[in-house]
């Protein structure tokens, strides 16, 4: 009973333990970090023109000069790479009884600065946090102090501290070093605070985040190699059925096209019989006539031929009147050249259930020539005529 219990302990722990660490495989917004960003920037600067450089550095009453409002603004663009370019303006005033070139001085004076620095993420190097943003650059600037105006050398250190992808605060120390020592310009410290604003962000995978998605890929693959393993089975034991599928597809495939060849075989024939009583023509009548004349009766005795041939074809004979005359009229007309045209077949021997007949009178006219269309005789001619239909073969 108790080895019972702890086996089901440990199955639950482990089962427990693997929830977890899909849970904790799950690429989350934390497992993002910015690459590529522009960072604009707003605060306080501190100016140490004391002329003793680093000694009495954080002699912030006597060496250090400060406005009480924002005095420092910066635009910068930040790569993947760790890189960024910056440029920096700030002004400040140096005040009434501070030690400014060793000396202290009666009156206030401006400072004015602008700067361009180069800088990198330290973070490139030791590991990205989410929050602490150490970073190291030089670059150089013009600055008019204590009415000395001069070009500088800038080295810097810093760091950015953020509170969210878009907010931080940005803290640093730069060093400027005269590059003409003419006029009494010295060298002199300058720190900076501030608010900062991230925008034109691109973001990418930290390395723990890079780390899971390896991990993550990993885990796909094995399910792949076993969703793989598993199909290979299931296609090994449809393999029979898919075969006798496939020979069913075949027999039903041969049978159609059996029967494709067989109904193409019967539209051929239609279309050779149709096409060879076509060839014979018409029969034709003369003007408000419904006798066979000599001519028609050739056509009507290669009909018979035909029908003699083909003993198990029959036809519906339609006869035709053009528009001359009444409709009434011409209703009549064309029912008596349609039964002279009958009795001359019948006449030559075939079977009157071979034949069928339909009387259309003037509504079939094969061309423009209606009561409202001069036309000359050849035209109306084209009208008054018996045709034949397939109707069986």
């Amino acid at each position: 009973m108790k080895t019972t219990t702890v086996f089901s302990f440990l199955v639950l722990l482990m089962f427990s333990s693997v929830t977890f660490a899909q849970d904790e495989l799950q690429i989350t917004a934390k497992d993002s970090i910015v690459q590529s960003s522009w960072i604009f920037g707003v605060g306080l600067n501190a100016v140490d023109d004391s002329g003793n450089v680093f000694n009495g550095i954080f002699n912030v009453s006597d060496e250090w000069n400060i406005v009480p409002f924002p005095s420092r603004v910066s635009i910068g663009r930040y790569f993947k790479s760790g890189l960024g370019l910056e440029a920096v303006g700030t002004y400040n005033q140096y005040k009434e009884g501070k030690i400014i070139d060793a000396e202290v001085i009666s009156d206030n004076i401006s400072y004015f600065g602008i700067d361009g620095r180069v800088t990198y993420d330290i973070n490139k190097i030791i590991g990205q946090t989410a929050w602490f943003d150490p970073y190291v650059g030089i670059g150089a600037g013009y600055t008019d102090a204590n009415n000395k105006g001069r070009g500088t050398y800038n080295a810097v250190v810093g760091f950015r501290t953020w509170f969210s992808d878009r907010w931080g605060l940005d803290f640093n120390s730069t060093g400027k070093w005269a590059m003409s020592q003419g006029e009494g310009a010295t060298n002199h410290i300058q720190h900076a605070a501030g608010v900062v604003y991230q925008f034109g962000i691109e973001k990418g995978l930290s390395k723990r985040g890079e780390e899971k998605l390896e991990l993550l890929a990993a885990i796909a693959k094995e399910k792949q190699r076993q969703t793989d393993s598993i199909n290979e089975v299931n296609r090994l034991k449809d393999e029979k059925l898919l075969a006798e599928r496939l020979k069913k597809q075949q027999e039903e495939d041969a049978l159609a096209a059996a029967e494709k060849a067989k109904v193409d075989a019967i539209n051929k024939r239609k279309t050779e019989i149709k096409s060879r009583i076509e060839n014979l023509g018409n029969v034709y009548f003369g003007l408000n006539s419904s006798v066979v004349t000599s001519s028609s009766k050739k056509v009507l005795d290669s009909l018979v031929q035909v029908l003699e041939e083909i003993p198990t074809l029959t036809l519906k004979i339609t006869s035709h009147t053009d528009s001359r005359g009444t409709s009434k009229y011409n209703d009549w007309l064309s029912q008596r050249r349609v039964d002279k045209t009958k009795d001359y077949l019948l006449s030559k021997g075939v079977s009157e259930d071979k034949l069928t007949t339909e009387a259309y009178g003037e509504t079939q006219l094969l061309n423009e020539c209606d009561d409202n269309t001069y036309c000359p005789e050849e035209k109306h001619a084209v009208n008054r005529r018996s045709e034949f239909v397939i109707l069986e073969f």
